[in-house]
């Protein structure tokens, strides 16, 4: 225990709690986002569910993140997950609500959120690991802390999405916008990135573009499905 009585430690400690911070925003949306549309007690089981998966996942990759960066093509592959991700939580908004829901959807939920912290954690980890300075006692327990971060940051976003919609569509574009961001960044196309600047801008915008433009388009048909099969319903 005497690492405890190292300023270091603390030091190192801060800085991880610091960055998870910082970090776990879209982390938080995507959980929200795939969490609102459930019944209140599931809603608290997919953020609890989804909030500690998701610091495992970050714990996990921390030590293999470098070597799946190097992997050509792997991001491309991640960014279009997300991008199909962001148009799947924006278009079932209108989906059946309250006690409609069945168990599966919590499972639906906490996939989907485990799928996206997948892919938007690769490029994070590194941040963690590079505070930790190799030690896994210090990785765990900064990471471990941040858990509550998360949980009152989704609990938080799912309020304000029950109250502002608009704040969906927000979340839905933050999601296009990192999968954009997450395909240029992959090493098969560094160069071009490097000669094409405006890329680094116009890539994430075009995600988020296509994530409103298809989720929307989504949206209204599910909306339109759900309003035919109320109507011919028996009266």
């Amino acid at each position: 225990m005497e690492f405890l009585q190292d300023p270091v430690f603390w030091l190192g400690l801060l800085k991880i709690i610091w960055i998870n911070i910082i970090l776990s925003g879209d982390n938080a949306v995507v959980i929200a986002l795939a969490a609102r549309s459930l019944p209140p007690a599931q809603q608290k089981k997919a953020v609890l569910f989804g909030s500690g998966a998701a610091v495992v996942l970050r714990i996990v990759l921390t030590v293999v993140a470098a070597q799946l960066l190097a992997l050509p093509y792997l991001q491309i592959v991640g960014g279009l997950l997300l991008l199909w991700i962001g148009t799947q939580l924006l278009g079932d908004g209108h989906e059946g609500e309250g006690e409609s829901k069945e168990y599966g959807s919590l499972m639906a939920a906490v996939r989907t959120i485990l799928i996206a912290d997948l892919v938007m954690s690769l490029d994070n980890v590194i941040a963690v690991a590079a505070a930790a300075k190799g030690s896994t006692t210090l990785l765990i327990l900064g990471l471990a802390i941040s858990i509550p971060l998360v949980i009152f940051g989704s609990t938080l976003m799912i309020r304000l999405m029950e109250r502002y919609p608009i704040v969906v569509t927000f979340g839905a574009a933050l999601i296009g916008w990192v999968g954009g961001e997450t395909i240029v960044s992959d090493n098969v196309l560094t160069t071009l990135a490097g000669e094409l600047h405006w890329l680094h801008y116009a890539a994430p915008a075009l995600g988020a573009a296509l994530v409103l433009g298809i989720g929307t388009l989504l949206a209204r048909r599910s909306s339109m499905q759900h309003a035919q099969a109320t109507d011919d319903q028996p009266a």
